[in-house]
């Protein structure tokens, strides 16, 4: 399917920005670099009624629309669709090497953020960039779903804890060996211009240097390669445009429909124009929006019931407990 779109009516769904980023999110940020890679224009707006959603990220234009859960992801998608693809003309003797990288990022050094971003020690990286704008109740659901999603993807139960951390590790200060060699000195990857291995992989490594913590053991493997860090920096200061202070990034305002615009937007980065005042509400809209919290607070009082009756219900199967929740 080919679509005829204006390129300016690109826009890019995706979490919130932070820590010097344009997104925090380590999905999102790889489509946003593959975007600013291929040079095409397109709004980036932020998504923060649904932080757990696994359509976020999305591209969308006009009727189109791409996300995240779909075969493949965005950038596969926006490739399928040929709205833009970076890995066009790559000489066959290269595409080998090629997946196979990219397949290793995208596995073992995934596995690794979701570990460190769920399992690990310090929560504070994934509640500032998931569920931080939520009230108390519901971002402790959220932190519930994900841990034990993360537990069922990365194969992870009481038994084997230890063994999988070490394992994911292992792979991880692999990949990163591996890439370092493949990339010698070079500025991109492959063929001396940009792919969507290199999106992924930077989107990779500016979440794990800038967004977790200091006591990161992948951050602290991936400081061991100093040609992977030159890299980054060099091509997040080429193509990124953005500033470590907060004020130089798209705002994140009440309304997730909209975003202020930053003082000096990149040439190729606009953001929606912040929202017109509000208002005042009629009494009919009060009485809705009065309804619309009853609504919510009988369905979060149900989801809370839910959870208290599925974790009595592991414990007495004798499932395995959360011992990594706070």
């Amino acid at each position: 399917m080919e679509v005829e779109r204006d390129e300016s009516e690109y826009v890019l769904v995706a979490r919130k920005a932070g820590f010097g980023l344009p997104t925090s999110c380590p999905s999102c940020l790889p489509v946003y670099i593959y975007l600013r890679l291929s040079k095409v224009p397109f709004d980036l707006r932020f998504n923060l009624v649904h932080p757990d959603s696994d359509q976020i990220p999305y591209v969308e234009c006009g009727a189109y629309v791409v996300y995240n859960n779909e075969k493949g992801g965005v950038i596969e998608g926006l490739k399928r669709d040929r709205i833009v693809d970076l890995d066009a003309g790559l000489p066959s003797q290269t595409i080998p090497e090629w997946l196979s990288t990219k397949a290793m990022i995208t596995s073992w050094l995934a596995d690794a953020v979701m570990y460190e971003l769920w399992l690990g020690s310090d929560l504070n990286t994934a509640y500032k960039i998931y569920y931080s704008d939520l009230p108390w109740p519901i971002g402790k659901i959220i932190h519930f779903k994900q841990t034990l999603q993360a537990k069922q993807v990365l194969g992870i139960n009481k038994g084997n804890a230890e063994r999988r951390e070490a394992e994911i590790y292992r792979r991880a200060t692999m990949a990163y060996e591996a890439l370092s060699t493949l990339l010698g000195e070079q500025k991109f990857f492959l063929e001396n211009r940009p792919t969507s291995l290199d999106a992924v992989f930077l989107g990779h490594a500016l979440f794990t240097l800038h967004v977790l913590p200091e006591t990161s053991e992948l951050r602290r493997t991936l400081l061991e390669h100093s040609n992977l860090l030159r890299y980054s920096e060099n091509l997040k200061m080429e193509f990124l445009d953005v500033d470590t202070s907060s004020s130089s990034l798209p705002q994140t305002p009440s309304d997730p429909s909209s975003s202020s615009a930053p003082r000096k937007p990149p040439s190729r980065w606009r953001t929606k124009p912040q929202s017109k005042p509000k208002k005042e509400k009629t009494k009919e809209e009060k009485t809705l929006r009065r309804r619309a919290k009853y609504f919510l607070a009988t369905q979060l009082i149900a989801v809370l019931i839910f959870f208290s009756l599925m974790t009595s219900s592991d414990a007495e199967d004798g499932g395995d407990d959360l011992d990594y929740d706070d």
